[in-house]
């Protein structure tokens, strides 16, 4: 991504060499600092007008999300007894596999090989990349934000390793762990789909969506053991603006966060201020496909009973949903299923994570072009020129894992308005080969016919 006037090489740019984060910058995990990074390095580049965002397609330091995973997996396993580093060496993986000797020839088809360059990292490592592939890096900017109580443990780590953090030995933070144990296991195949390998399972803190926190009946009385939820509601500045009972005996409140942080400031020790780092914890399960060589990942919430039939969506991803755009579809989207799966308590989303309906990046972006450039009318006709199908998803090979989680088979699925029912044709048919029966139709928006 490029800002300002690529062709003025008179000033330095400010660049960020950033490697994907599909938990953070999809998944709205809070475990790590990726997308405040990735974030915090966008704003800096568009206030000083000048600069390049380097997106690497790197996951999990270059190890690959399957890698990434299992790291998660162990490290929440041993309680943060072991650090992201130590499960890499577990794993016979070096610390950081990432390399960046496309950089410099990107820099030359940018006619900017010979710039000066800000850098925005904390990471010694690629400061010394930079240096080693004879790039002009005149100076080093850091990226540093506050950590939470789910990352501190992470950035200690990454302190430790050398990267130039200089809050994450000073925090007062204590570390919280997954609401579980983490059982730890051998990649094994999937007995009724032998294309995939179960690689890793382990807890995701996600941010709650429009500052309403979840409860469960122990929390929510042992929070409000001392003082009611109205005596928040009711005080000059609300910390709590309402709530409400869910089923199974959750709470969902809504908080007003600046009135709490300030509240925070003078009662530290009050119980309610912990409604600011409760997130929704989601179980990630995460698979590899011997056919395709991809990595499939499911998240699941709740526990899947006979009494009730789990809300399921099946979720597109777009590369460019990552970055804070001011529309983002297939964010706010997600958002909403997550908000349907919250309130009923149980439900899974399988992320369908290729790019471009299931034809990756490249396609999505000549479909783009093409549609920019007026050569085509709609995506349909884009795709017709490029030769690709309308929808590329493996949809019979996500249903199969998706009947791993629930092999009752009677679910509610989540789709986008009633007309998807026709688009999404390729879906349904895999739906019913594998005996799903939909109970109920969830839609996330309205429609006439």
């Amino acid at each position: 991504l490029t800002y300002g006037k690529i062709k003025e090489k008179d000033k330095p740019f400010y660049i960020r060499l950033h490697s994907s984060c599909v938990t953070s910058e999809t998944l709205r995990g809070s475990d790590c600092d990726c997308v405040q990074q990735l974030e915090g390095a966008i704003k800096i580049i568009s206030e000083k007008k000048h600069g390049i965002l380097f997106y690497l397609l790197q996951e999990g330091r270059g190890a690959g999300y399957v890698g990434k995973a299992r790291d998660r997996m162990l490290v929440q396993a041993s309680c943060d007894q072991i650090s992201t580093f130590e499960a890499y060496y577990l794993m016979g993986l070096k610390k950081d596999h990432r390399h960046y000797e496309n950089i410099p020839q990107i820099c030359d088809l940018l006619g900017i090989g010979n710039a000066q360059f800000i850098l925005l990292t904390n990471n010694p490592d690629k400061i010394k990349a930079m240096d080693d592939l004879k790039l002009q890096v005149i100076q080093i900017e850091q990226l540093e934000f506050e950590s939470s109580p789910f990352n501190s443990a992470y950035l200690a780590s990454k302190q430790s390793s050398g990267h130039l953090l200089r809050s994450a030995s000073h925090s007062t933070l204590r570390g919280k762990s997954a609401p579980e144990p983490v059982p730890l296991f051998k990649p094994c195949i999937v007995p009724n789909a032998q294309r995939f390998i179960y690689c890793a399972s382990y807890y995701l803190p996600m941010k709650p969506i429009n500052d309403e926190i979840l409860l469960t009946d122990q929390q929510f009385y042992e929070m409000f053991k001392y003082r009611s939820i109205d005596y928040y509601i009711n005080m000059p500045n609300s910390c709590v603006l309402s709530y409400q009972v869910l089923r199974n005996n959750r709470f969902l409140i809504k908080v007003d966060v600046d009135n709490l942080r300030k509240h925070e400031e003078q009662c530290r020790n009050d119980p309610v201020c912990e409604l600011l780092t409760t997130p929704y914890w989601f179980k990630i399960h995460v698979y590899y496909d011997i056919i395709s060589t991809r990595e499939f990942i499911v998240l699941t919430h709740g526990t899947v009973g006979m009494s009730h039939y789990p809300i399921v969506r099946l979720q597109m991803e777009s590369l460019f949903n990552r970055f804070p755009l001011r529309h983002a579809t297939m964010r706010d989207r997600f958002k909403q299923s997550v908000q349907h799966i919250i309130r009923y308590g149980v439900g899974m989303i399988l992320l369908l994570a290729d790019d471009g309906r299931g034809a990756g990046f490249g396609a999505y972006a000549l479909d783009r072009m093409l549609l920019e450039r007026g050569e085509v009318s709609n995506s349909d006709a884009a795709r017709k020129k490029i030769c690709v199908d309308h929808d590329a998803n493996d949809y019979d090979g996500s249903i199969a894992l998706l009947k791993n989680h629930c092999p009752q088979g009677k679910i509610q699925l989540i789709m986008n308005k009633p007309s998807s029912i026709l688009k999404k044709k390729e879906c349904i048919d895999a739906l019913a080969q594998h005996r799903f029966e939909i109970k109920k139709w969830l839609f996330l928006q309205q429609e006439e016919f």
